[in-house]
């Protein structure tokens, strides 16, 4: 939880950051575009307006623009009148190429990105042809090429800093989370601790009185009913105990707890079947495996067994009489993924992002002995492939529940 709650924090701070870097940058860069554009504007207006008699300058008055134009009069049967006579690099078949273009649009200006050339027309004052400007926006262009490169190395030099500092800043900002879930792990383990004492005495006591002849056959029923309530919290106890080591060693506060090894899940996967077989048909139910063969991880075998086993205790517990409980097994670019389905009452999409919860029951009208457990077998079962750096999901629809656990 932790991990995670640590990766959402540096995924905020980023996010926030980098929206805000690409508002300033973005609007910067859209500044300079539109500042830009409304210059070339600027320009072959400019350059239609005046034509010949005062031809286009290069920006030496106040509200001049600094950029080359060439003014063409065209007849309109493509006959050049006249050009001003500006020296320029453009080249003479681009050139020609713009006008002819110019004309035969229907469009009264345009832009040619693979030659920056930007271009306007406007009919003569005669009516016979055609003024044409033409524009060089090969210094804008590569400007504001520029400018967007520069914006992206800046973009991408402030992210990697901001997440070390985001990563740095998140251990601080989580300390007293983190200082909060250990207290509360070692008060559940020290609790279940305190309590297997007395419910050890307590269940002696009721074994020794219901050997006891002496006590009324009428009694006995209380005595047993004692015994079985104690039994039934000392296996509580034994899960709250489980569950406190496992969470333990999921927030990484002693991964040393975990006795790492590679392990053929393959072969616990079919054990964990196997042996549930007798009580599958029990409960009215059987087991189908798919199984794939040689699929290892490397984990802590003790507790991926009790995983395992888990999820398929849980799908025979609530799958409909009669049917088959699938238990299957494969491999998918290089995650293990485990699988395991059974036909029964669905979950409501509600009870679904609460299903790990501890001691949440998706069956509230039924006792505890009907259901059997205490709500903590999926908490424990979350726990141990989060110690493991996996994940586990659930769904449920068309009345098929499966659990799906990647290692």
């Amino acid at each position: 939880m932790l991990r995670k709650l640590r990766a959402k924090f540096v995924a905020i701070a980023v996010a926030i950051v980098g929206l805000v870097l690409i508002f300033v940058l973005g609007s910067s860069l859209y500044t300079s575009y539109s500042s830009q554009m409304a210059m070339t504007d600027q320009a072959l207006a400019r350059a239609i307006e005046r034509g010949f008699d005062n031809g286009p300058r290069m920006g030496r008055q106040a509200n001049d623009t600094m950029m080359l134009v060439i003014s063409v009069d065209v007849t309109s049967t493509g006959v050049m009148l006249r050009a001003n006579d500006i020296p320029t690099l453009i080249d003479p078949g681009e050139l020609e190429g713009i006008v002819s273009y110019a004309l035969q649009s229907e469009e009264t200006d345009g832009y040619d990105r693979d030659v920056s050339l930007a271009w306007r027309k406007a009919e003569l004052e005669s009516g016979n042809g055609w003024r044409v400007a033409v524009a060089d926006t090969s210094l804008r262009d590569e400007t504001l090429r520029q400018q967007a490169a520069n914006s992206a190395t800046i973009f991408l030099g402030a992210m990697v800093p901001v997440a070390l500092l985001a990563f740095f800043l998140s251990s601080i900002a989580l300390r007293p989370v983190a200082n909060a879930w250990e207290q509360q792990r070692r008060f559940i383990a020290d609790a279940s601790h305190e309590l297997k004492t007395p419910l050890s005495v307590i269940l002696a006591n009721t074994q020794i009185l219901m050997e006891d002849k002496d006590v009324p056959v009428d009694s006995r029923r209380w005595i047993a009913s004692t015994s079985d309530e104690a039994t039934h919290m000392k296996e509580l106890i034994n899960e709250l105990l489980e569950l406190a080591r496992t969470e333990k060693t999921a927030t990484g506060a002693s991964s040393a707890e975990l006795s790492i090894e590679d392990l053929d899940l393959s072969a616990i996967c079919d054990a964990a079947a196997l042996g549930f077989d007798a009580l599958a048909y029990e409960r009215g139910c059987t087991i189908e495996e798919q199984i794939a063969a040689d699929v290892h991880v490397r984990g802590d075998k003790v507790l991926i067994e009790r995983a395992v086993r888990s999820l398929i205790d849980n799908a025979t517990k609530y799958a409909d009489e009669g049917t088959a409980v699938k238990v299957a097994l494969s491999e998918d670019g290089g995650h293990a993924v485990y699988a395991v389905s059974n036909r029964g009452g669905e979950i409501a999409p509600e009870d679904i992002p609460h299903i790990f919860d501890r001691f949440y029951r998706t069956d509230k009208a039924r006792a505890r002995e009907e259901s059997g457990g205490f709500g903590l077998g999926l908490a424990i079962v979350k726990s141990i492939v989060d110690a493991h750096n996996g994940t586990i999901g659930c769904t449920s629809e068309n009345g098929v529940t499966t659990f799906t656990i990647t290692l």
